[in-house]
């Protein structure tokens, strides 16, 4: 049973939960085979191709209201068939860890783009390099369009430099607030300067743009260019623990404990910002599978979303419905609140979040109609045109199909309900779920009844 209750709290962490199918497996595989599983599962990077081409932005000049809005029609469904296509594979993939890891990526380098091909592009980054170099990884990302529109890099020219992508690159992406001058801000943004893209969505230096001249920048001076100011970054092990403290809190726990942070950051910078030994040294730690650290993560909405497709193989007649979920719950992907991302932990929740997490459950397990009436984001607005109507908004009806069979016939024959409460939560069982799984007399109510409560949203 020690190790079912282990992989099944590395699953939790490192994926996106084990189903009752991996039951048998789990209780039999030592903690670091299921860590070389998950790594192996994680092998392959089937890129999200979802979104093919551009949408024809000549439209938006002719000054014809109906190209503009057809324009703009085109523009959200792009948006939204991105947004499912993710949720989906993050919902049937075996690579659960490399889809975890492009998760916490997608938020570490938290970008909005109306254009979908770039947002599609960046996503494909971090899914690249979310197991790999975490140099390579910013790199790719500091080229990217999606991310040199949204923080003016395309404007960042020699003469007039622009310090917005030099600003969040030291701030959020790498060594944190309190370990740089404004004045490396300005240099950083000269050595910067030229970097954007074409029309095709490809970057290009432009040398004409391009600041030639002596910068120095954390103590190093010389002609420097965008790649040796990343060089210059992670040179300093501040970043190695700037990213450690934060994985630290995405796959542990929210209150960082120092010691393991530091030991995290010295693996991860020994390794030249490696990803992968950073991972194995947290899942292979005693530490790591400590009762402090089981079942105190609030999952986030997409984690909780995921989770519930895949434990009960759910699948949706409108899958637009998914869309309404995340904005329910406060998690819209591809539309982080602001550059640094969604905050996580206690945030997730609150009265109003807390009460849908609570139905979503029991309406997507029972076909139910739910009320999605609720408080936006005013710069959400335009996106949200594309998930719901005013008609749509209240009582939609979910047309989720679980499949129950595959979930009942996977259950070991003569399990106990407590053992059944057990393996769905992550969080220890209290007395209110002991009596809910002594009083049930149906699996199928009982794992509903599992499913729709505060337990079910720690993992």
């Amino acid at each position: 049973m020690n190790n079912l209750k282990q992989v099944k709290h590395l699953y939790a962490r490192a994926g996106f939960g084990l189903r009752f199918e991996d039951w048998k497996t789990a209780e039999h595989t030592p903690v670091k085979r299921a860590v070389k599983n998950l790594f192996k599962a994680s092998e392959g990077n089937e890129a999200i191709n979802t979104i093919q081409g551009n949408i024809d932005y000549s439209t938006l000049m002719k000054g014809d209201i109906l190209a503009k809005k057809q324009f703009l029609q085109q523009q959200r469904q792009q948006e939204k068939d991105l947004n499912l296509a993710w949720v989906n594979k993050m919902s049937t993939t075996d690579a659960q860890l490399r889809e975890k890891m492009t998760l916490f990526w997608h938020n570490h380098f938290a970008c909005r783009s109306n254009n979908a091909l770039f947002a599609q592009q960046l996503n494909n980054i971090h899914r690249t390099h979310a197991l790999g170099n975490f140099r390579d990884l910013i790199l790719e990302v500091s080229k990217s369009p999606a991310m040199l529109q949204f923080l003016n890099n395309q404007q960042n020219h020699k003469g007039h430099p622009n310090e917005n992508f030099a600003r969040e690159l030291m701030e959020l992406f790498t060594i944190g607030r309190g370990n740089y001058t404004e004045q490396d801000i300005k240099e950083s943004a000269r050595a910067f300067t030229g970097w954007g893209f074409n029309k095709d969505g490809e970057f290009v230096m432009r040398p004409f743009l391009h600041d030639d001249g002596q910068k120095t920048f954390l103590g190093k001076t010389g002609d420097l260019a965008g790649e040796d100011i990343i060089s210059q970054l992670l040179a300093q092990r501040k970043a190695a623990w700037f990213i450690s403290n934060k994985l630290y809190k995405y796959l542990v726990n929210e209150i960082p404990d120092l010691l393991h942070v530091n030991a995290m950051a010295d693996v991860f910078y020994q390794a030249n910002y490696e990803i992968k030994p950073l991972l194995e040294y947290v899942f292979t730690s005693d530490w790591f599978y400590s009762d402090q650290n089981t079942g105190n993560i609030v999952k986030s909405p997409v984690e909780f979303i995921v989770g519930l497709n895949r434990q009960f193989y759910i699948t949706y007649q409108r899958p637009e419905v998914l869309l309404e979920f995340q904005r329910a719950l406060g998690q819209i992907l591809f539309y982080p609140p602001n550059v640094a991302g969604w905050p996580g932990g206690r945030n997730w929740v609150d009265s109003s979040s807390l009460m849908y997490r609570l139905k979503i459950p029991s309406m997507v397990l029972n076909g139910g109609l739910i009320d999605f009436a609720g408080k936006a984001d005013p710069e959400d607005e335009a996106y949200l045109a594309t998930v719901r109507t005013r008609q749509t908004l209240v009582n939609t009806r979910v047309q989720a199909q679980p499949d129950w069979t595959q979930f009942l016939q996977n259950i070991p024959q003569k399990l106990s309900n407590m053992a059944i409460a057990q393996f769905m939560l992550e969080p220890k069982v209290g007395q209110t779920i002991q009596n809910t799984a002594e009083q049930a007399t149906d699996v199928k109510a009982l794992a509903i009844e599992l499913v729709s409560t505060p337990e079910y949203q720690l993992c």
